[in-house]
């Protein structure tokens, strides 16, 4: 039983992620997704529920996952979705900055608060020892996030999956699904 396809694919120079599952016979349907920088773009169901008593239903239904996997593939390539895909900012958390209100140093106050930008890793840092330790009544601490210990690199172990490879689109159609079958 074939549980579904995954591929990293590049396309105008960004990467897209294309993903087909089937949900088994007791929910007979096949889904495909194609993401980037995790928004879903497009989505297709097909449900397959009208052939379940063939004999040779396991091969048939993952030829049917090729075929919608690589169907969707193609609408990529072809351009279909690049309105959609290229409007969209794929948020990236280690560049995400927040906003963060000025403190005020005069009594009077300003037309508008002026905001500083502040890099999410320092938002995030545990503050000096004099801060905390000046602090430790204040109920704000029951709020703070633990402080993160600074860890050497992981180096992966041979139980650990590693990452998916990313290929153009036309090497992945090609490779996964045959170069006769254009």
């Amino acid at each position: 039983m074939v549980l579904g396809f995954n591929h990293n694919v590049t396309y105008k120079g960004e990467v897209f992620h294309v993903q087909t599952e089937d949900s088994g016979i007791k929910n007979p349907h096949i889904i495909t997704l194609l993401y980037r920088g995790g928004v879903i773009l497009c989505s297709k169901k097909t449900s397959y529920a009208d052939i379940l008593m063939m004999e040779n239903l396991e091969s048939v239904v993952e030829e049917l996952m090729k075929a919608q996997h690589k169907e969707l593939m193609r609408r990529l390539k072809s351009g279909e979705f690049d309105e959609r895909a290229f409007s969209i900012q794929a948020p990236l958390l280690e560049n995400y900055e927040i906003p963060s209100p000025k403190p005020e140093t005069n009594t009077v106050p300003s037309p508008k608060p002026v905001l500083e930008a502040k890099r999410i890793d320092e938002i995030f840092s545990t503050p000096p020892v004099s801060q905390t330790a000046s602090a430790k009544s204040d109920l704000s601490l029951l709020f703070a996030l633990p402080a993160q210990k600074t860890a050497a690199p992981a180096t992966p172990t041979p139980a650990e999956k590693p990452t998916k490879e990313v290929v153009s689109l036309d090497e992945a159609i090609l490779n996964f699904f045959g170069a006769n079958d254009k």
